[in-house]
């Protein structure tokens, strides 16, 4: 009947968050698989998968010359993580809990929390994937040479925040259009498969092609890491700053949608998903 309401300082507030944060994090990176190596295993199994069908796929075809000059699995690499990453991303955000999920009624926890942990753990299981296949590579294969690892990671980071982005946007369209919103994130993540640019190289695309695949934030983050994995290549179509621009009004349209979307949460959207 009563409580004490204790102010707590700016700093505090932050670390409490910060704090909330990371234990919703754990748990939707649980959430999909109750063991976390099998988790682990799963997305890595995945990338393994996409890459010897992608590298079968140059091979019969004959298709390698169109790769780049240098380490022809670094360069399926490049694409296929970034593109996985940027996928998974769109689909953790979009698929976070809203403002009617059971979660919100447990008082530190609101949309913010969830989108911010669905985004986390989406990011920390591609990370892991990551790690382990290139460590399997370069120990049981071939050493993996890369010409500026920095500046790999910086596209890498960029492609998951650009998903991340559109995937707050769709979450705040999705309780008003969510058949449509559906449609779309799936339309979208297909389209990728072609307009991500990650079987092809950007430089050798003529002129007249390159509005089909420069509107996709994608298409540039690939292209802009393979500059950076290879000491040969210098991207002339792409840049860096598209991507990022994109990003950050995404995520501002993104996050005043779903702020009105909050205060206009009803419990029947549940029932009518």
């Amino acid at each position: 009947m009563f409580t004490r309401q204790t102010r707590r300082s700016g700093p505090a507030m932050v670390f409490g968050l910060l704090r909330v944060i990371y234990h919703a994090t754990v748990r939707e990176a649980r959430k999909s698989s109750r063991n976390a190596v099998a988790g682990l295993l799963s997305r890595v199994f995945t990338a393994i998968l996409m890459v010897v069908a992608f590298y079968l796929m140059f091979s019969l075809l004959n298709l390698r010359g169109m790769a780049l000059r240098g380490d022809f699995i670094v360069y399926l690499m490049t694409g296929i993580f970034l593109f996985l990453t940027h996928n998974q991303a769109v689909r953790s955000v979009m698929n976070a809990e809203g403002p009617t999920s059971a979660m919100m009624k447990h008082a530190p926890m609101n949309t913010i929390v969830s989108i911010s942990a669905a985004a986390l753990s989406s990011l920390y299981m591609q990370l892991l994937a990551l790690g382990v296949i290139f460590f399997g590579v370069h120990v049981a294969w071939r050493p993996v040479e890369i010409d500026d690892p920095v500046g790999l990671m910086h596209n890498f980071m960029l492609a998951w925040s650009s998903g991340a982005a559109i995937g707050v946007l769709l979450l705040a369209l999705k309780p008003w259009f969510p058949s449509f919103v559906r449609i779309v994130s799936m339309v979208y993540m297909r389209a990728n498969m072609i307009t991500s640019g990650k079987m092809f190289v950007a430089n050798t695309l003529p002129a007249s092609m390159l509005p089909f695949f420069s509107w996709n934030p994608l298409f540039h983050t690939i292209d802009q890491a393979r500059g950076a994995a290879f000491i040969n290549y210098n991207p002339h179509n792409t840049n860096e700053t598209y991507p990022l621009l994109v990003t950050i009004t995404l995520i501002m349209l993104g996050l005043m949608g779903e702020f009105y979307t909050r205060r206009r949460a009803s419990l029947s959207w549940d029932a009518a998903r």
